[in-house]
């Protein structure tokens, strides 16, 4: 079953999220975050989400929303105005109020609070590598292709960025250019310590897979070494996987999985049958 629900932030925006459960009472709730150019219904992460409540879990996927797409039209990226306006810190802070709403509403949504887990894609993967490594109501973490850092930016890009008070990024799906303000360079610039991901990783206690694929050329696999080489190991676990790249061959719109996105549900529905 899917419920469509939205979690108030202000009288401007609420963050629109997908809900899959099943009947069954008290479960725990897992929450995937998109990364950088994505979104909820992306590709196979609705086909993700589906298996991970099918497993008996209460499965959360969510609009940021500033990500560029609306309600209205929620596969394509036809708001580039908010996207230009999006920063890392923004995101955080949208995390917390999904979190905050499900643990707070646990009894009517059927949901076991005292067991949360974080599933994030690229940049949702240090999205939630921050939040887990600080908020102890987050049990369980596994992240898909993480980035080990947001601050991806030449000196000489970061230049211009001051200077014209934007960049734009092409979308290499769709061909868009999509803007980025100088306000997500400055939350990054003024937020060092708070946004550094290895950083965070050291510090996580909870049990932690990190997937990625060795043909990633979005993210390099390194990165994901550098993530888990910088924790205490403990509960802790790397999947590299041979052959395949940062969506793991599953592709936009979905035409089907993979051998190596299969790979990825077993292995992480095993470690949260483990840990969560």
């Amino acid at each position: 079953m899917i419920s469509n629900l939205k979690v108030p932030i202000n009288e401007d925006f609420s963050i629109n999220c997908s809900y899959y459960y099943s009947k069954n009472s008290l479960k725990p709730l897992v929450i995937f975050i998109h990364g950088f150019k994505g979104f909820k219904d992306w590709g196979g992460f609705p086909y993700l989400t589906g298996k991970i409540s099918e497993a008996g879990y209460g499965a959360l996927s969510f609009n940021f929303t500033h990500n560029g797409v609306s309600e209205i039209n929620p596969v394509e990226f036809t708001r580039l105005d908010l996207f230009a306006e999006n920063t890392i810190s923004m995101e955080l802070n949208e995390l917390n109020y999904v979190i905050n709403y499900f643990y707070e509403n646990a009894n009517e949504l059927k949901i076991d609070n005292r067991r949360i887990a974080l599933i994030g894609h690229s940049r949702g993967g240090g999205i939630s590598i921050l939040k887990a490594s600080s908020d102890n109501r987050i049990k369980c973490l596994v992240t898909l292709s993480s980035v080990s850092t947001f601050d991806r930016y030449s000196d000489k890009l970061k230049r211009e960025w001051k200077s014209k008070g934007f960049i734009e990024s092409e979308n290499t799906r769709t061909k868009q250019l999509m803007r980025l303000n100088a306000s997500l360079l400055e939350d990054l610039e003024n937020n060092k310590d708070s946004l550094n991901i290895i950083s965070a990783a050291s510090h996580l206690k909870i049990p932690s897979l990190f997937i990625h694929g060795k043909e990633d050329m979005a993210v390099k696999y390194s990165e994901a070494k550098e993530i888990f080489g910088s924790t205490n190991k403990h509960n802790k676990e790397l999947l590299l996987i041979e052959n395949t790249g940062h969506t793991f061959g599953v592709v936009h719109p979905f035409a089907g999985t993979t051998p190596a996105f299969e790979t990825v549900i077993e292995k992480l529905l095993g470690f949260l049958g483990k840990y969560l």
